[in-house]
């Protein structure tokens, strides 16, 4: 039995050989075309992931430092407010010893009552003399119901508490910044994964449907980036 191929079998080799390439050619042009755009669609994500969680980090931060704020106002304006009602207090209680003192006719007493009040608030009182409550039924029941008399400390009070709302309300809108950064941090992870699993999948068309499904998850991250604030500075 001779042993070896006769050029006719050689030739029928070559020919199915050439037409075994040309078969299957197509594919392995498709499948180094679908490599390169894992690696794109790979480092865009990695790096897109990485400015995500950049900027998830800036706005917590900032949230903790908004929120802080608004711990520390909230403290200070309750502390000016215990400020203000000390004072009230204490207006209240030296026009107090001045009624006492008028109720029995003690000038002295009522001088010495007069003498101790503050000057804003004395300014409240004379304009509750002035509506002559001794015989006007419809005058103020005393100095602090007038007009003229301004709640000591109020105003700053009010002021912190405002400055307190203000700041919460930004920590908290900060903080759901940083959530839909998170957020969006997920989806592409969920990409990086697709894309991880697609380079080992032996079908070629599942392989097509993750590439394909992890660059539709990529164009939706991106979307949503566009709509969100940059990082803070």
């Amino acid at each position: 039995m001779p042993e070896g191929l006769t050029p006719a079998e050689v030739s029928k080799e070559i020919a199915e050989h050439s037409e075994h390439n040309r078969e299957h050619s197509p594919h392995e042009k498709r499948d180094r075309i679908v490599a390169i755009v894992e690696a794109i669609l790979l480092s865009i994500v990695a790096i897109t992931a990485a400015w995500s969680g950049y900027a998830a980090a800036k706005w917590s931060t900032e949230s903790r430092l908004g929120l802080a704020e608004a711990s520390s106002a909230r403290v200070k304006s309750s502390e000016a407010n215990l400020d203000a009602k000390d004072v009230k207090n204490f207006d209240s209680s030296t026009f107090e010893a001045w009624f006492a003192a008028y109720s029995i006719g003690n000038k002295e007493a009522m001088k010495l009552a007069e003498h101790r009040f503050r000057p804003d608030f004395h300014v409240a009182f004379d304009a509750w003399q002035a509506t002559d409550p001794e015989h006007n039924p419809n005058a103020p029941r005393g100095p602090t119901y007038m007009p003229e008399y301004h709640e000591p400390g109020a105003a700053g009070a009010k002021a912190l508490a405002d400055q307190a709302d203000e700041a919460f309300a930004t920590g908290q809108s900060a903080g759901e910044t940083a959530d839909d950064f998170v957020r969006v941090t997920v989806y592409l992870a969920s990409v990086l994964f697709l894309i991880g699993i697609s380079t080992r999948f032996p079908l070629r068309g599942g392989r097509y449907v993750l590439v394909g499904l992890g660059a539709l998850m990529l164009l939706l991250s991106f979307v949503q980036l566009v709509q969100l604030p940059g990082p803070p500075t």
